[in-house]
């Protein structure tokens, strides 16, 4: 289970919504344990993929805003109102970690960035990744080691 600490998104979700999400992604890496190490690379490159909660929030914050923009440039001075409401939520977001998108978007099972990389590392040692990572005597070479394996 990930903590809440220093993951505003997590501290502002509803415990059973944090609970779901992190049983689906302990679902997806038990059931990946017996998998083969093409199965966990395509595993781990949708992760790669997938958005989290801020690319989320970033994109449809700055599309609302642009089209507002462009609406009342084109159409009726009133559709500046749709950038005047959702700018200063994005801005809540960024202070607080909350604005009202968030609780609809995690109940849609959108992650944060912190968990898709929890699913990630697991997935990666499962693959074996880390197993290289052992000091022997010579520091320099686990670090190494230890550094490839996390950036592999």
């Amino acid at each position: 289970m990930i903590t809440t600490n220093n993951d505003r998104v997590r501290a502002h979700t509803a415990r059973r919504v944090n609970e779901n999400i992190d049983r689906e992604a302990e679902r997806r890496v038990l059931r990946a344990a017996g998998a083969s190490e093409a199965v966990l690379s395509r595993q781990i490159d949708e992760l790669n993929q997938e958005w989290d909660m801020e690319r989320w929030l970033e994109t449809n914050a700055s599309a609302l805003a642009f089209t507002g923009t462009i609406l009342g440039l084109l159409v009726n001075k009133k559709f500046f109102a749709i950038p005047c409401l959702v700018l200063p939520f994005l801005f809540q977001h960024a202070l607080q970690g909350w604005c009202p998108p968030v609780p609809v978007l995690r109940r849609k099972g959108v992650r944060t960035r912190r968990e898709i990389d929890a699913e990630r590392y697991a997935l990666k040692a499962l693959r074996g990744d880390f197993s290289p990572v052992q000091a022997n005597g010579d520091t320099n070479a686990a670090g190494r080691a230890a550094w490839e394996a996390a950036n592999a």
